[in-house]
């Protein structure tokens, strides 16, 4: 008795296409339980300029019901409202080279990378808790996100993602997010360069 091929999902798509991307960030942000703060401030701000520039750029491929679904799943602000008590009048740091979005099923492919950076947000919230006494309303804000609805958020991405992105295009998901990793890898390296530098 034979059983048939299953075709993976579009999630276990993107989880095999961007594992090795996925530990590669993790190890360049060592977001562990001895974070030195000025490290922490360097990565939130690094966040704030990121996003800027990747939320419109996904924004500008979806339609206007899905960019309305978007907006409001948006961590913007909350990685502001800890800059505004951290780091306040900073200047923004270097603008990221974001990765190509032909198509919808690509934006929904980079949307997965900040979508699971949201999971793992609540485990390195409970660190900063920790090492800092911040919390969701003051200095933790981006990584607590929204708290106890982050689990329900994700559950409700993973069926739009099914949804969205046509199998024919899931490549295009799937470069697409690990283009978003490699962008963010990037963008990072410029972020933190005067702690590398010897």
């Amino acid at each position: 008795m034979t059983t048939a091929h299953r075709v993976p999902d579009t999630l276990a798509a993107l989880r095999e296409a961007t594992a090795p991307a996925h530990d590669a960030i993790d190890r360049q942000l060592q977001l562990g339980a001895d974070l030195p703060l000025d490290r922490y401030v360097r990565i939130l701000q690094g966040f704030e300029c990121f996003l800027s520039a990747w939320e419109p750029a996904v924004a500008a491929v979806l339609t206007p019901a899905s960019r309305e679904w978007f907006s409001g799943r948006s961590r913007l602000a909350f990685v502001r409202q800890d800059l505004a008590v951290l780091a306040p009048g900073a200047s923004p740091g270097p603008a990221p080279a974001l990765p190509a979005l032909p198509n919808r099923s690509a934006a929904f492919g980079a949307m997965y990378v900040l979508e699971g950076s949201a999971l793992g947000g609540q485990v390195i919230a409970r660190r900063v808790a920790e090492r800092f006494g911040f919390d969701g309303q003051r200095g933790a804000a981006y990584f607590h996100g929204f708290g106890d609805r982050t689990g329900a958020l994700w559950r409700e991405f993973r069926e739009r993602l099914e949804a969205e992105v046509d199998p024919a295009h899931r490549g295009d998901a799937c470069a697409a997010a690990v283009g978003t990793f490699d962008a963010l890898q990037q963008h990072f390296e410029a972020v933190l360069h005067d702690e590398t530098v010897a």
